[in-house]
């Protein structure tokens, strides 16, 4: 599979999470171990009038350390979270984000990634780190019109 036919698969059976969020994968790049995904959380997703509230948030940086992983292992892996730390650097607002998740090391069984968050205006409004427990399948899962069998973010 290509890195295309990796993004359109992820986009064409995106989790509800990310559908609440407006999301999507914009880029897969396995060379540099990257993939960026673009959000647009609207009013329903903030506290204070227009402040996304910090689960949407974590949501986000999560989400594509999640679909990178998958993309990486082309759908031959789930994970659970083990942990996710996330600093809050600056208010995030109602708004288009985009979040760049990359993998520090991938294991056997255990993965270490990060990702990034960033408002339309560039500035990083913030960063995660994860540990994740990886359950691999064989490879080449067969794909059928539903999409990959156990996919599952």
């Amino acid at each position: 599979m290509t890195p295309s036919e990796i993004t359109a698969l992820l986009n064409q059976h995106r989790p509800a999470c990310v559908q609440t969020l407006n999301g999507s994968v914009i880029e897969f790049a396995p060379e540099s171990n990257q993939l960026t995904m673009q959000f647009e959380p609207d009013l329903n997703c903030c506290h204070s009038h227009d402040i996304v509230q910090g689960g949407y948030i974590t949501s986000m940086l999560d989400a594509a350390m999640a679909h990178l992983v998958i993309a990486t292992e082309k759908f031959a892996v789930t994970m659970s979270s083990i942990d996710i730390n996330v600093s809050f650097l600056r208010p995030s607002r109602a708004g288009k984000y985009t979040a760049t998740g990359a993998i520090v090391k991938l294991g056997k069984t255990i993965g270490y990634l990060r990702a990034d968050l960033f408002n339309e205006q560039g500035e990083l409004t913030a960063t995660a780190t994860s540990s994740v427990h990886l359950s691999r399948r064989a490879k080449n899962p067969s794909v059928d019109d539903t999409g990959p069998k156990g996919f599952g973010l």
